[in-house]
């Protein structure tokens, strides 16, 4: 395994439990163009970004409204859904980032929600503070799988890409680090929905694993 010199978050259902909310909104907006889903076929866009998810709805279900228009009334629905809860991060997630921030370790968002999303998320859960950067799905033109986010959060840290660890909670997300030649762990979060985390170096099922296991690698 080679030297961990920065470690990448994602967001929803790695920092935050989001994933259950996501997807009773998308069921919700979906249900609007009469289109229904449940939460098994929602599952497969779990780590994507909406532009990936709603252009393949709307290509699926030929929907006639624009794929801006879709992406922007969900958007602004889930917004005010995330303002309207209590934000609070994953159990484990503070002590983690400390750990990490003691350590002189450099930590950073990859997360494929829109950046309007990820600020609110993270400002009201008082993680911010712990992270050098954030890149959001806005800033880049490929959603995982493809490895072009955590590229550029590695650009953007200045760290090459070997010596980046990734936590991942979806198949996308892990597809995406591994493509990066980045070593991922895998977090096991039932919230997300059927995600094969087999590709990961690594998996575990919350926060401490994550902690004890960089404290005995250091």
């Amino acid at each position: 395994m080679p030297a961990i010199n920065a470690v990448i978050f994602d967001m929803d259902g790695v920092l935050i439990d989001s994933e259950p909310l996501y997807m009773e909104m998308e069921r919700h907006s979906c249900a609007r163009y009469g289109v229904s889903l449940d939460k098994t076929e929602l599952s497969r866009f779990v780590g994507t970004t909406q532009r990936y998810m709603w252009s393949a709805i709307k290509n699926e279900y030929g929907l006639t409204e624009s794929l801006d228009c879709l992406i922007i009334q969900h958007q602004r629905r889930l917004i005010h859904a995330m303002c309207s809860e209590p934000l609070s991060p994953m159990p484990g997630t503070q002590t983690l980032l400390t750990t990490l921030n003691e350590a002189g370790i450099p930590c950073a968002v990859a997360s494929s929600s829109p950046s309007k999303l990820v600020e609110v998320i993270l400002r009201e859960t008082g993680l911010r503070p712990f992270f050098n950067d954030v890149i959001c799905g806005d800033d880049v033109k490929h959603s995982k799988p493809d490895p072009e986010i955590f590229l550029l959060t590695a650009k953007r840290l200045d760290i090459a890409p070997s010596s980046c660890l990734v936590i991942e909670d979806s198949i996308h997300g892990i597809a995406a680090a591994k493509a990066a030649h980045m070593f991922c762990i895998g977090l096991l979060n039932p919230n997300s929905g059927q995600q094969d985390l087999s590709a990961a170096d690594l998996c575990v099922h919350n926060h401490d694993e994550i902690r004890q296991w960089l404290l005995k690698n250091k």
